[in-house]
């Protein structure tokens, strides 16, 4: 027999083979949470013109220079300038523009003093008369509540840089460019493949013998979480005919990806196996991990091909580690596994490979601790719904004492 695979022999074989999908060009409000696929560069100055960051009094700041409260300056009004506006006449030495926030800052002006500072009360009422005069009540600096044209982002400066990710800011920025449409990278669309004679879909009637397809539902959320487009597809029976049919409707699809559970371990029914090598280049890979050893990778049909355990758990680990990198590199996302260093709250167990052990994370006199879940059976999916993460116990580690230190891989943002 083989000896086990280092997992992170498997990941960089696995990662090799990955090629990132093509672009396509989709609406600004599609584009949330989509990877860019070209460098985006402004046409405009954003902001496109000097306009005032406060509601106030546009003015000259050297006429300001010697204003306190005791002897303000009088400055004479000479316009009104409203947001949406455009003013057409210069502001001279001498002369104030009633001014509201983000209107454009007349020529002339160098400097906006907010209306609080000053002897006037409209602030209150936008439509009150504009008044004779303004007095200032102190002196302001060169540009001061002015918002430069360009100071947010020039024109011709990159915006945002292939490969990033669109989020709220970014539709925010790309709008006020002007930017109605947007190229990103293809989201990858992957095909999840059950079969199994005990499987029932959760609208069927749960009788005897029979469980729930819950790692169907489980990958689909994991898959759609990574960013990708899952598909899945009917339960196929344990018959050769039913599972070479599941198959060829998956490639029919033209998924990117094809994900299927169970049938790959040792003692496993061939049918599984033996329909993926009728249709692909598979190999069957024992890797030095628990939960999750046995998994099988390749291609079908030149497509990228995961067979992962069928245990919960074991589905949910092996994706975490080894399908999520992928994906990513598939969909063109950064990836970085988020992880942190916590202190074992009390023993860990491990038989020698390496161990992910579902924890929950606390926080103890500014250390982070990490506390079992409880049960760690590869088939006890409620270890999943509890853990915040999964620590890692290094390979030939068998116990791991109280008070040892461990990477966690985070499963879920923390709330403290």
């Amino acid at each position: 027999m083989q000896p086990l695979l280092n997992v992170d022999s498997a990941l960089a074989k696995i990662l090799a083979d990955m090629k990132t999908l093509p672009a396509e060009t989709v609406s600004l409000p599609e584009a949330h949470n989509r990877v860019i696929a070209e460098d985006i560069v402004s046409p405009i100055d954003l902001p496109p013109f000097h306009n005032s960051a406060m509601d106030g009094y546009a003015i000259h700041y050297e006429d300001s220079v010697d204003a306190d409260p005791a002897n303000p300056v009088t400055l004479s009004v000479a316009m009104d300038i409203l947001a949406g506006s455009a003013p057409a006449a210069r502001l001279e030495p001498g002369q104030a523009a009633r001014i509201m926030t983000g209107a454009p800052v007349p020529a002339g002006a160098t400097a906006v003093i907010p209306v609080e500072d000053t002897d006037d009360d409209w602030s209150k009422d936008e439509n009150s008369p504009l008044p004779a005069s303004a007095r200032l009540h102190r002196p302001l600096a060169p540009g001061e509540n002015i918002r430069r044209a360009g100071e947010n982002i020039a024109a011709g400066a990159t915006v945002m840089a292939a490969g990033a990710v669109i989020g709220p800011a970014e539709i925010g920025m790309l709008a006020g460019i002007g930017c109605r449409r947007v190229d990103v990278i293809r989201q990858p669309k992957v095909a999840i493949l059950s079969s199994g004679d005990e499987l029932v879909d959760i609208y069927d009637d749960l009788t005897p013998g029979k469980i729930r397809d819950t790692n169907g539902y489980t990958l689909a959320g994991l898959i759609r979480q990574a960013g990708g487009i899952p598909i899945r597809l009917p339960i196929a029976k344990d018959t050769l005919d039913s599972i070479r049919a599941l198959y060829r409707r998956a490639l029919e699809i033209n998924p990117d990806l094809l994900i299927s559970t169970a049938g790959v371990s040792v003692g496993a029914a061939d049918l599984v196996k033996g329909v993926m090598n009728e249709l692909g280049d598979i190999d069957f890979w024992r890797i030095n991990m628990r939960p999750g050893k046995p998994l099988a990778y390749g291609t079908i049909q030149g497509l990228p091909f995961f067979g992962l355990p069928g245990n919960p758990v074991s589905t949910m680990v092996t994706f975490e580690v080894l399908v999520k990198p992928a994906l990513a590199k598939i969909a063109g996302r950064p990836f970085k596994q988020q992880t942190v260093k916590a202190i074992a709250a009390g023993a860990l167990k491990s038989d020698g490979r390496r161990s992910y052990n579902r924890v929950i994370l606390s926080q103890e006199n500014g250390r982070i601790m990490a506390g079992t879940t409880g049960i760690q059976s590869s088939g006890a999916l409620m270890s999943m719904v509890k853990a915040d993460g999964l620590a890692i116990i290094p390979e030939g580690t068998t116990d791991v004492p109280p008070g040892s230190e461990l990477d966690v891989i985070l499963l879920r943002e923390l709330d403290w």
